[in-house]
């Protein structure tokens, strides 16, 4: 009965359109009130949840990506990108994937990803006669990639959920080869969808101007070495390296890019702050989700029951990607992280599937959630950049579904994908 009131209040919530993290809170209050605790508990255990060192590269990352986002790195990414893949059919649809394949190294965040990528590419490909649909479809699916590529924020956040026993080097290492699959997964689904309406190909403005645009971006490129070799090579941990980058950034959009006047500073120092606290509140609120989860044993029972329905690996991987796509469908990114980790990573481990590649199966999958409706935030900003309603969006974003849906499936059962990399690189 106690998992029930745990679960049917936070469903309750939901269904009424409460926030997530207020949800989180009050079913976890509901569920140590009904079984008569101290609901001093639930303090305890929200404080707990944000209490984790790691968790402070979340918001430092986060005012990073904020400072390279507003100080002109977006602008020389797109424009390095239209050099590599503008001429290939689909032009400007396949600009926006590469572009925010290399805004994602910088970035971490798929929503970070659609604001800088799509408001400025979105108009551009409508202008060009590109569909409304199509521009928006193909930015916000491409803006997934972010997810899998370091600087994840959801990476870390997995790792600290999973209790530290992962390591956020390797995790970085394994999300680089599906993030790059998916990269391609979409330009694939990008370029079918271009021949089939016919839409136009950027001309190619030779090696010469690929070359002048490849050493003005290299100032903000060279972010993601300095985060993810810092990391990889034991220099710094995942938090030393999120302030470097946080340095790094100011340097770069101060002395060489010149693009971070006071307003443009100020407005990233605020939407980082607003950012950061709303995704620590989640991270802590179900910290006393999870503690119960715990309690009560759910991922024990959670285990049984698939083990009683089969004892078939892939099968259970399957079951497991089926459920994770539905409640992406109604779940933010991070909530799912810290709910779904505690009940699903004790059965990937009892079918022996490694924390690392389980780890980047959950984050594509969750993230999938991010372009579905009802509660998919990137489509929504994606739709709202491209004025356009999200019903009409979802209509044609089938063909970008389906790539990215290949993708997690490959990921998912061919485990060499996620693992070849920590596996070189340690």
């Amino acid at each position: 009965m106690e998992i029930a009131v745990l679960f049917g209040v936070f469903a309750l919530l939901l269904i009424i359109g409460v926030p997530v993290a207020f949800s989180i809170a009050a079913a976890s209050l509901a569920c140590v009130l009904y079984m008569g605790l101290d609901p001093i508990v639930v303090v305890q255990q929200v404080a707990s949840g944000f209490g984790k060192v790691s968790l402070l590269a979340i918001p430092l990352f986060i005012f990073a990506g904020e400072l390279m986002l507003r100080g002109g790195i977006s602008e020389r990414l797109i424009s390095l990108a239209s050099s590599l893949v503008g001429h290939l059919r689909g032009g400007l649809g396949q600009v926006s994937v590469v572009a925010s394949t290399l805004f994602g190294g910088v970035s971490g965040s798929a929503l970070a990803d659609v604001s800088a990528i799509g408001s400025t590419m979105i108009p551009q490909m409508e202008k060009r006669g590109f569909g409304k649909d199509y521009a928006v479809n193909v930015t916000v699916t491409a803006a997934l990639v972010a997810l899998l590529l370091p600087p994840s924020h959801n990476l870390i956040l997995f790792s600290a959920i999973a209790g530290g026993g992962v390591s956020i080097a390797d995790l970085f290492a394994a999300g680089i080869v599906p993030a790059l699959l998916l990269a391609v997964g979409i330009m694939g689904a990008a370029y079918v969808m271009a021949r089939v309406r016919n839409y136009p190909t950027e001309p190619f403005p030779g090696f010469g101007a690929i070359g002048i645009r490849l050493i003005a971006a290299i100032p903000g490129l060279l972010l993601i070495f300095v985060i993810f070799g810092g990391i990889r090579a034991g220099i710094f941990t995942a938090v030393e390296s999120a302030a470097v980058a946080v340095i790094y950034a100011l340097l770069v959009t101060l002395l060489v890019y010149r693009g971070m006047g006071w307003g443009a500073f100020t407005g990233a120092v605020a939407h980082a702050a607003r950012s950061s606290g709303a995704v620590l509140f989640v991270i802590g609120a179900a910290g006393a989700f999870g503690w119960l989860m715990a309690y009560l044993q759910i991922p024990s029972m959670a285990v049984d029951a698939l083990q009683a329905i089969t004892q078939e690996k892939h099968l259970v991987l399957l079951l497991i990607l089926v459920i994770l796509l539905i409640l992406g469908t109604f779940m933010d990114l991070a909530p799912m992280i810290i709910i779904c980790t505690p009940i699903f990573l004790p059965v990937a481990r009892a079918y022996d599937v490694e924390p690392l590649h389980f780890g980047v199966i959950l984050v594509l999958a969750a993230g999938i959630g991010l372009i579905t409706p009802p509660v998919g935030s990137v489509l929504f900003v994606g739709a709202a950049i491209g004025r356009i309603p999200i019903t009409e969006a979802v209509k044609s974003i089938w063909p970008f579904f389906l790539a990215a849906l290949t993708v997690l499936l490959l990921v998912t059962f061919i485990p060499e994908l996620s693992l070849t990399l920590p596996a070189l690189w340690r």
